[in-house]
C-alpha cells in the first residue's frame, strides 16, 4: 500500500503444504517484527484460505486472517465463514499479503480476480456501514466475495473486525483481536474477490478425494452434536447446558447462573424464529451441512441478523442481564454494521455497566450506546470500542474478564476449568475457539467427561484441543468438525486422505498433528519476542473469589498452568 502496487510471488517451498492459520502465522512470524506497532507500516495483514477450501469437501470454506493484534499485542489469527475463502482458492491464491501504509489521506479498495490485484481509490463508501458496502459493491460488481470494514475499522478501534459477505449477501465476521483496525490502518475499505471464469480447484486424485469426502460427511452427520444438536438449536443450545453447570457469566461474571436463562435459550430462539418465518438452520458458507447458524426476523417478519451465536446471546443476555432476544438481535445487527467484535464489545458493555455507565438490564440503553456513541466514534464510543480491558481501566472496575487484554467469552472458568486453561494459555488472548474444552467438560465429547470442577486432566485436555484446533483452522474446516474428529475414528483419516488426494501428497495423521504443534510453537515464539512471558498466561485475580451459587474458584497455580507448554 505504500507504493500502491501489487506483485505475484511463487509459494516458498517451506509453505507449500500449509494453508489457513498455519500459513498466516508462518508469514506473520517471519515477516512482521514482533515489537512493531500493530497499526504501523511494519505490520502485515494476511488472508489465507484453508488447504481444502474451494473443493467439494463439506464445511471447508473457512478463511484465516492474520496479523499482529492491536488489542493484545500478540500474534493473531481470526477465522470466518462466508464466500471469500472459496473464491480465493479457485483463483489459485495461496495467501493475500497486504503491507505498508499509503501516503496521504486517501482510502482504497482492492479488486482481486484471475489476473491479479488492482488497487482503486474509494470515496463513496467511506463512513458507510458494512451492509451498505455489500449492497453497493453488488450493484457495481455483481455478486463477488467481499471483505469489508465498517466505521469501527476506519476509526481503528481496537475491537474492530473484518466482515465477510456470505452466500445470502449478509455478514460473517473475522472477530477478536482488532484486525479490522489493521485493515483500517492500511486505509483499505474493502476487498472484492471476483471468481468469474476461475477454474475448479484441481485434484491430484479425484476418485480418492470423492471417497474420502463421503466418509468425512458421513462422520459429521452421524455425530449427535453436528448431526442433531447444532442443526436444531444452533450454538445457543449451550445456554441451558452452561447455566445448569453453574458457569453462565451473569452480571459481569459475578454469578454463574441466570434466573431468566429460558428467555435466551436455544430452545426459545428456535421457537421464536419458526414462529416469525425465519430460518432456524442455516449455513454460514456454501457446502455447510451442520447449519448451526440461523436467520432471525423481528416481530413484523423483517430481517434482523444471521448467525447470532451463543457467546453474543449469553454476554448480552445474562452477563448484561438483558433477557430479551429482540434487543440482543438488534444489537448484533448494529455491531455487524458498525464492524465491531460482538464478543469483545458485549463484554466491554458488561464492564461499563459495572462501572456505572449504564444500569444492568438496560437493553435500550445498549442500543443507544451502539447507535449514538460507537457508530459516530464519540469519546465514550471509542472507549467501548477499545475493548473490555480499557473500559475497566478508565472506569476503575476491578472485575475485568480479560487475558492478554482480550475479553473472556461466555463461560466462567471457575465452573468449567478446562476452558480456563485455554483462556490462560492461548497465544491470542482469551478465546474459547482456541481449544473448546467445554465440549469435553460438559458434554463428554472425546470419550468421556473431564470433571469441570476438578483440576485433573484439564491442562492435557486444553493442550490436545488447541493442537487439534490449529489443524482444523489450517485445513479450512469449521471448528465443530472437532466433535466427530474426537469421537469417530474415520473422521481424521478421511481429512488426511482428502489432503493427499487434493495435493498428491503422502501426509500422515502424525504429520497432521505435528502441524498443530509447530504452529503453536511458532505463535508462542513470536509472542515471546514481543515481550510476553509465562506471567501473561494467567487469569484475572477476581476469579479466585467464589462463584455464586456453587462456590467454585479458579485454583490453578502458575506452575500448573505453565505445564501446558511441556510438549
Amino acid at each position: 500500500m505504500s507504493a500502491l502496487n501489487s506483485t505475484v510471488e511463487p509459494v516458498p517451498s517451506a509453505w507449500a503444504a500449509l494453508g489457513g492459520r498455519a500459513l498466516t502465522s508462518a508469514i506473520v512470524a517471519q515477516e512482521v517484527p514482533p515489537t512493531c506497532h500493530a497499526l504501523g507500516a511494519n505490520n502485515k495483514l494476511v488472508f489465507a484460505p484453508g488447504m481444502l477450501s474451494g473443493t467439494t469437501a463439506v464445511n471447508s470454506g473457512r478463511l484465516s486472517a492474520g496479523a499482529k493484534s492491536p488489542l493484545t499485542g500478540t500474534i493473531k489469527e481470526s477465522n470466518a465463514g462466508g464466500t471469500a475463502a472459496q473464491v480465493l482458492a479457485r483463483l489459485g491464491v495461496k495467501a493475500l499479503i497486504i503491507e505498508g501504509i499509503p501516503k496521504g489521506d486517501g482510502w482504497y479498495g482492492l479488486l482481486v480476480n484471475k489476473t491479479g490485484v488492482r488497487i482503486v481509490e474509494e470515496k463513496e463508501l467511506i463512513g458507510k456501514g458494512n451492509f451498505a458496502v455489500i449492497e453497493a459493491l453488488e450493484q457495481r460488481l455483481g455478486k463477488t466475495g467481499v471483505l469489508t470494514i465498517g466505521p469501527a475499522g476506519e476509526m481503528k478501534m481496537l475491537s474492530a473486525n473484518i466482515s465477510v459477505r456470505d452466500a445470502d449477501g449478509k455478514l460473517r465476521s473475522h472477530g477478536r483481536g482488532g484486525l479490522g483496525a489493521v485493515m483500517g490502518s492500511k486505509r483499505i475499505k474493502y476487498i472484492a474477490l471476483d471468481g468469474a471464469d476461475a477454474p475448479a480447484v484441481p485434484l491430484a486424485d479425484p476418485g480418492k478425494f470423492t471417497a474420502a469426502a463421503r466418509t468425512f460427511a458421513k462422520a459429521i452427520m452421524n455425530h449427535p452434536g453436528t448431526g442433531q444438536g447444532l442443526p436444531t438449536y444452533g450454538t445457543a443450545e449451550m445456554v441451558n447446558i452452561v447455566n445448569a453447570a453453574g458457569g453462565l457469566p451473569t452480571r459481569n461474571f459475578l454469578h454463574g447462573k441466570y434466573e431468566h436463562n429460558e428467555k435466551i435459550s436455544g430452545e426459545t430462539l428456535r421457537e421464536t424464529i419458526i414462529e416469525r418465518g425465519g430460518n432456524p438452520s442455516h449455513g454460514c458458507q456454501a457446502g455447510c451441512i451442520i447449519k448451526c447458524s440461523q436467520v432471525f426476523l423481528d416481530k413484523k417478519g423483517k430481517y434482523v441478523t444471521s448467525g447470532m451465536e451463543y457467546e453474543t446471546i449469553e454476554i448480552l443476555g445474562a452477563n448484561a442481564m438483558i433477557g430479551d432476544l429482540d434487543v440482543i438481535a438488534e444489537a448484533d445487527h448494529l455491531m455487524d454494521d458498525i464492524g465491531i467484535d460482538s464478543i469483545e464489545t458485549s463484554v466491554a458493555i458488561g464492564v461499563a455497566m459495572d462501572g456505572g455507565v449504564l444500569p444492568f438490564g438496560d437493553g435500550q440503553g445498549v442500543l443507544r450506546l451502539l447507535r449514538e456513541e460507537l457508530r459516530p466514534g464519540t469519546p465514550l464510543g471509542r472507549t467501548i470500542g477499545s475493548g473490555a480491558g480499557n473500559v475497566g481501566k478508565l472506569y476503575g472496575v476491578t472485575r475485568v474478564p480479560v487475558v492478554k487484554n482480550q475479553a473472556i467469552p461466555a463461560y466462567d472458568p471457575r465452573a468449567i476449568k478446562g476452558i480456563g486453561i485455554t483462556y490462560a494459555t492461548s497465544t491470542m488472548g482469551a478465546d474459547h475457539t482456541a481449544g473448546y474444552a467445554v465440549a469435553t467438560n460438559l458434554m463428554g465429547v472425546g470419550g468421556g467427561i473431564v470433571d469441570p470442577l476438578k483440576k485433573d486432566g484439564q491442562v492435557e485436555l486444553s493442550r490436545h484441543l488447541q493442537i487439534a484446533t490449529v489443524m482444523l483452522d489450517s485445513v479450512g474446516l469449521c471448528l465443530f468438525i472437532g466433535f466427530p474428529s474426537a469421537d469417530d475414528p474415520t473422521c481424521v483419516p478421511a481429512i488426511v486422505d482428502m489432503l493427499n488426494a487434493r495435493f498428491g501428497l503422502e501426509l500422515t495423521p502424525e504429520w497432521f498433528g505435528g502441524l498443530g504443534v509447530t504452529t503453536l510453537k511458532t505463535e508462542r515464539a513470536f509472542n515471546q519476542a514481543a515481550g510476553f512471558t509465562n506471567e501473561h498466561d494467567r487469569l484475572p485475580e477476581f476469579f479466585r473469589e467464589p462463584l455464586a451459587p456453587s462456590g467454585a474458584v479458579w485454583d490453578f497455580t502458575g506452575e500448573e498452568i505453565d505445564q501446558f507448554w511441556n510438549f
